[in-house]
């Protein structure tokens, strides 16, 4: 069985100090070697138990006039080594000397019973509309908690969220264990389009319905935007599927800016001719030269 220095283990020189100093250096030594702070570290984990094993000897009177006895005799003749321990126990075969197998048992279902376990983040998403997600408001959503039960939550949509952006409500997720802190809600939003508006990047699309005539003949039309409608000029002879862009009249680009509203043309033939539109087209169909079906 291979001698561990507990004194080393808790940075102390020497065994000839108070329970008092032992417990400060215990303290320094956990907040050292939390695996929440050494995330990076792998070791960590084995360290704090190291930590805990040599507290636990030192800060017992008994235990502690034991363990002196073959420090001395060890760490004296700088007899010391480094311990391994074996994968599948909490606690060393050194310890177990003084407690006891079936002691040390205990201690290790003792501290896992009192240790504080963080409660785990829920993540779930939601639908908002397009101009809520504009304007930015404040929202009351239903969600099913891990029991089942309907809970109300009053949410802030910011106006201007993106797409896919998480709304975090702090300790909303599910409880903690032994005093552990809950852990966090995180809402996904989804930005619904609309009829009228349809989202993509900053940029906001929609549909802009001509006449032949006014498709034909050019014109000017109003189009609506999100928040006020604007005028656009139409050249002659435009074809559906062509768009128009209309700078700075999209969705908010997150830094004080806006993407462009681009309006897609559809050119639109009346279902129901009264007489005179119907003399008018059959005079056109006599007289024009226009064939599509040649391009």
């Amino acid at each position: 069985m291979i001698f561990k220095d507990y004194y080393k283990i808790l940075s102390l020189e020497t065994n000839r100090v108070s329970f008092e100093q032992i417990k400060n250096a215990y303290r320094l030594a956990a907040k050292k070697y939390h695996p929440d702070i050494n995330v990076q570290d792998r070791l960590s984990e084995e360290k704090i138990k190291d930590v805990n094993e040599a507290y636990r000897v030192l800060s017992n009177p008994t235990t502690k006039r034991k363990y002196d006895r073959m420090w001395v005799s060890n760490v004296g003749k700088k007899k010391y080594e480094e311990a391994s321990r074996s994968s599948g126990s909490v606690f060393s075969d050194f310890f177990n000397m003084f407690f006891g197998v079936n002691q040390a048992e205990k201690v290790v279902s003792s501290s896992k019973q009192k240790n504080p376990v963080n409660g785990e983040n829920i993540e779930t998403s939601i639908d908002v509309a397009l101009e809520e997600c504009f304007f930015g408001l404040e929202k009351k959503i239903s969600l099913r908690t891990v029991d089942g039960k309907l809970k109300v939550f009053t949410i802030t949509i910011p106006a201007g969220i993106r797409n896919g952006e998480k709304i975090r409500l702090l300790r909303q997720g599910k409880e903690g264990i032994n005093g552990g802190k809950s852990g966090d809600l995180f809402i996904k939003v989804n930005v619904a389009n609309n009829k009228k508006f349809r989202l993509k990047g900053n940029d906001l699309y929609t549909d802009l319905f001509l006449t032949p005539w006014e498709a034909a003949l050019g014109t000017k039309a109003q189009v609506s935007s999100i928040d006020e409608p604007t005028q656009v000029y139409i050249p002659e002879g435009i074809q559906t599927g062509e768009v128009i862009r209309i700078p700075g009249k999209g969705y908010k680009d997150g830094k004080g800016g806006r993407g462009d509203l681009i309006a897609e043309i559809k050119v639109m033939v009346p279902k129901n001719l009264s007489v005179e539109e119907r003399n008018l087209f059959e005079n056109l169909n006599k007289v024009s030269t226009f064939n599509p079906r040649k391009y």
